[in-house]
Order: structure tokens, then sequence, then C-alpha cells
């Protein structure tokens, strides 16, 4: 029965851990799916351009554009779940054991600087940023291009979607700011669930509450992010005054995104080599707490 019982907790545990990444997947592919609908369907020109050769462009460029943020999304996010930034296959021993290196009593090995453990991936990570529960994967030494890479993209998309459905919000609102439309905007679930709405104005009101939801989200830790990166700093540095491997704005780029920072970021697939091992760091202040 206690096997039993810990089979169960065991599939329930990794069920919670995939269960984010499975509802941003599903968010993100509804709202391009919404977004694509609008730009189709309901594109906002006029009756009489509707049928003109600039319609047929314009309708065109719309596609391609959030096309090209979608492939960039998945493109990051999968190369960023299948990079692994842990230690494992990385040699720690030797003689360059040196400040800086700690030991981990759960991986029972000598760890390099910035390198800290993770309960939840169960392994030391190199130059750890922190656990992403989005993903159910660590932001690393290795990986950091493609989480930060996608949540450019992710950025993008969204203020490109809520965008888009500002007409929605106008159309909603064309009424006047009654307390149907109020309700509809801030609680669209109980709004279908009481028959007060169709099902289409539902899915409207909800993907475009939701691309604002997303956006305020996502901005926040896109542009926090950025502010890391031009500190020279991880996340789990970010509580110090001290940034010992700030190395000012280009060698910040240059170490977190590879030699081709001014470029990776269009695609994922553009090689951009980092120029460290992930092991040791070129050091331009003190380690020390100040006193």
């Amino acid at each position: 029965m206690t096997s039993f019982a810990a089979k169960v907790f065991c599939r329930a545990e990794k069920l919670c851990h995939q269960l984010p990444v499975v509802l941003n997947t599903f968010l993100v592919f509804s709202i391009t799916g919404e977004v694509s609908y609008l730009v189709l369907v309901e594109a906002p020109l006029e009756a009489e351009q509707k049928k003109t050769e600039w319609s047929s462009w314009w309708k065109l460029i719309h596609l391609l554009a959030q096309y090209f943020m979608l492939g960039n999304i998945c493109w990051n996010a999968l190369l960023f779940v299948k990079t692994s930034p842990s230690i494992k296959g990385v040699f720690l021993g030797g003689d360059g054991l040196g400040q800086g290196w700690r030991y981990c009593y759960t991986c029972e090995t000598h760890t390099p600087p910035r390198c800290s453990h993770c309960y939840d991936c169960k392994v030391c990570v190199l130059r750890r940023d922190h656990h992403c529960v989005f993903f159910g994967q660590c932001v690393g030494f290795r990986n950091y291009r493609f989480f930060l890479s996608c949540l450019l993209f992710m950025w993008s998309g969204l203020l490109y979607a809520m965008l888009m459905n500002a007409e929605v919000f106008i159309v909603i609102l064309k009424e006047g700011v009654t307390l149907h439309s109020v309700l509809l905007l801030l609680i669209p679930w109980i709004m279908l669930v009481s028959g007060q709405v169709s099902a289409r104005a539902f899915a409207f009101a909800f993907i475009a509450d939701t691309c604002v939801v997303g956006f305020l989200l996502v901005s926040a830790f896109f542009f926090f992010h950025l502010f890391l990166l031009f500190r020279g700093q991880t996340t789990r540095e970010w509580y110090s005054s001290r940034r010992p491997y700030h190395l000012g704005l280009l060698g910040n780029l240059r170490h977190t995104l590879g030699l081709r920072w001014y470029i990776c970021w269009l695609c994922p697939l553009i090689p951009s080599p980092l120029p460290g091992d992930g092991l040791t760091f070129q050091v331009t202040g003190s380690l020390e707490p100040s006193r």
C-alpha cells in the first residue's frame, strides 16, 4: 500500500511539474490562433478596403510577423529545455579549485563559483540564475541565451496581440462603460456560466484579458532580466550590492549571449559560442561582502 501511494505521489508530482508547461503552450497557441482569426476574418480595415490588393498584403505581413514570433518562441523554448545547464558531464576536479569553489553535499562534489544546487532539478547548475517553473528547467550558463530570447519574443508577441485585441475592447465598450461590459472584461468565466454572454464573446474577452495580464507579467520578467544582464548579475546575486563579475555592457552581453550577441536573438539556430566554460569567471570586483 505504501509503495502504491509513493507511485501515485511521484506521478502527481511529475504532473504538477509538467502542468505549467502544458498551460503555457496552450495559451501561446490559443493567442496565436485568435490573432490569426482577427487578421484573416475580423481584420481592422474599413469595409471597402477588405477586397483590395492592400488588404491581402496587410494580412500576409501580419501573418508572417506573428508566425515568425511564434516560431522563435517555440524553438527557443525547445532549445532551452533540451540544453542542460547542470554539471553533468563537466569535469570539476583537478588543480583548478580556488576562491569561490564550494562543496555540494547533495551531489558530493566540488562546484565552481556562481554554481548552486537546485532541489527541483536535483543537480548543481553552472552559473545558476533560478528555476523556471513555467518550463520546468533551471536557467543557467548554457541555456540563458534561449531563455532571454524566448522572453523577448513572448514580450513582443503579447504586445502585438494586445494591440490587435484593442478592437475587441473597443467593441465590448462600444455600448459604454456599463456593468455588463466591465464584468465581461473582468470575470468572463462567470458571465459565460451565468449565460450572460455567448461562447464567442467569452473567447474574445478571455484571450484579450490573457494578453493584457500576460504582457504585464512577461514585461516584469523580461526587463528584470535585462537589468540583471546589464549589471552582470544573476537573480541569486541580485540580493547583493556587489557586482564582482560586471564586465561592462558589451562584456556582459558577450559572456551571456555569446560572441554573436548582436544577431543571435533573431534566430535560435544562429551559432553564438560562449567565451567561457562556466567554471571560471573574470572577476572585476571584490568577492568578499562589504563591511
